[in-house]
């Protein structure tokens, strides 16, 4: 409801401005009233105010000097002017405050409600844009510190950006730490933003996989460790609801390590798959464990590269001489040799997240149960190996994927709804991204020119062989702004939607 207040010296005035008018329909309701400028001008400091209706000649401050102090700290009021004196020297200094209407009594009720419908779609459409800004600028801001959190993006040109988007990261040490949910996370990050309250040495944002990442940058390593440790277990309890999953990266230098706390802090999810009773897992505490320390050394890279070529037989051998070397040492123990199979596994998983951006958590599940009871070295490369082959399938039958001609069909079938990658995505458990690149793959075009193109067509059929108004066609093959429709058929036919069906 948008917010109205009323000022006149005629009570009688006011009375019928309650009862002229449906507010209510209108999408407003009253909120107070003023006798005077002045109390009127006290009243709209200390309540919110959308739209003032106010008289012009009033006693101790007229309309006009009530309108200009308002502005001052109301720049964006809205102002409708009643007045029973129809001189041109109000009106021109009325315009010039930025009245949206100059109103002579008694009122025209026609004009009243006509210039009240104007004033709310105004106001819809102002509210419409910051609201637009602000998801703009969110938007940029996520897409700026993923390429930061990935060095997609140098030095100078992060800087430049992070300064236009408010992005100040002035610290000399970062800490990366991702937040994950068991539950549905509708609204978490509002809450996120809320308990940070504003925290300078804290930067929310959402990564392409919609995890929400908290950069804490400090200058004392071990004092920052600890603010942050504080900081995450307060927001695990608070999140509780939403059944978090919180990891923390490593500690490291703000201008050439952010990434590496961050890959740290993916790795570190990635374990509880392995403790699901957990809320926060630490790299740090991982980092101590044995297994890291002695494959730390491992040419991980080749492990990669094999996979990605789906050499079987090369990444078998890899990880033959890699469980060989361990148990002819001698001093492998079998604590130790869970460890590196455990190693494998989470290598595979994130290699593969990292491939098709999204989760498929099923096909490791199995793997971590299998080496927590594995009793021989024999059974956890077995276990390991078969995971690789899984692995390579699944990227083998990317190549024709299912899921794109059923994204065909949801299209054939419902091209007149809000379709959108990430909708689609969310229906065949698939990241958008992922999607998208898997379309254009087996399409030959992308997602957006595909279904325009195919609403078009959709289109043409209706002009030529129904009577309906180009508006409504618009709306009946999936278009909700007929500017928009307009642009894109001339785009895709050459001619606008009207010369269209004139052809005919």
């Amino acid at each position: 409801m948008y917010k109205v207040f009323l000022v006149d010296d005629e009570p009688f005035i006011i009375e019928g401005l309650y009862d002229i008018v449906d507010w209510a329909q209108l999408g407003m309701e009253i909120v107070g009233q003023a006798e005077n400028g002045k109390a009127a001008l006290q009243a709209l400091q200390e309540k919110p105010v959308d739209i003032l209706i106010t008289d012009i000649s009033m006693p101790e401050m007229t309309g006009l000097q009530l309108i200009r102090e308002a502005r001052k700290f109301k720049p964006a009021l809205k102002v409708i002017v009643l007045s029973g004196y129809d001189e041109f020297a109000y009106l021109k200094e009325g315009m010039a405050l930025g009245i949206e209407n100059y109103l002579l009594k008694p009122i025209n009720l026609e004009e009243f409600r006509g210039t009240l419908t104007s004033v709310r779609n105004k106001l819809e459409l102002s509210r419409s844009n910051e609201t637009l800004n602000e998801y703009s600028i969110r938007i940029l801001r996520d897409n700026v510190m993923h390429r930061w959190m990935y060095n997609q993006i140098g030095p100078l040109e992060f800087k430049e950006r992070a300064d236009l988007l408010g992005i100040d990261i002035d610290k000399p040490l970062v800490l990366i730490s991702l937040l994950r949910f068991r539950q549905n996370s509708a609204g978490s990050f509002d809450l996120v933003e809320r308990e940070l309250g504003g925290n300078p040495n804290v930067i929310p944002f959402r990564n392409n996989d919609s995890d929400i990442v908290l950069l804490h940058h400090f200058e004392d390593p071990e004092q920052g460790t600890q603010e942050v440790q504080a900081r995450i277990d307060r927001l695990a309890s608070i999140l509780f609801p939403y059944q978090p999953q919180i990891s923390l990266g490593s500690v490291e230098d703000r201008d050439t390590g952010a990434s590496l706390s961050y890959e740290n802090a993916k790795k570190a999810q990635e374990y509880f798959m392995i403790f699901p009773e957990r809320d926060v897992i630490s790299y740090g505490e991982l980092n101590a464990r044995s297994a890291t320390a002695e494959t730390s050394s491992f040419d991980w890279n080749e492990s990669s590269r094999l996979l990605l070529a789906r050499d079987k037989e090369g990444l078998f051998a890899l990880i033959d001489r890699q469980f060989t070397s361990l148990g002819e040492s001698g001093a492998a123990s079998p604590a130790l040799l869970q460890e590196v199979a455990l190693e494998w596994m989470i290598r595979f998983k994130l290699e593969l997240q990292e491939i098709r951006h999204s989760e498929d958590v099923g096909m490791f599940s199995g793997g971590f149960e299998q080496i927590r009871s594995a009793t021989t070295l024999e059974e956890l490369v077995a276990i390991v190996k078969n995971t690789a082959a899984a692995v390579m399938e699944a990227l083998s039958r990317d190549v024709k994927s299912p899921v794109v001609q059923q994204v065909l069909n949801t299209i054939q079938d419902s091209y007149n709804q809000d379709l959108s990658l990430k909708t689609l995505g969310n229906t065949y458990k698939i990241h958008p991204v992922y999607l998208g690149q898997l379309f254009h793959k087996e399409v030959g075009e992308s997602f957006t020119e595909y279904i325009n193109r195919y609403r078009i067509d959709k289109a043409k059929e209706m002009l030529k062989t129904t009577h309906q108004k180009v508006h409504e066609i618009a709306r009946n093959v999936g278009y909700w702004e007929t500017g928009y429709f307009y642009k894109q058929f001339k785009k895709y036919v050459g001619v606008s939607p009207t010369e269209f069906k004139g052809l005919g």
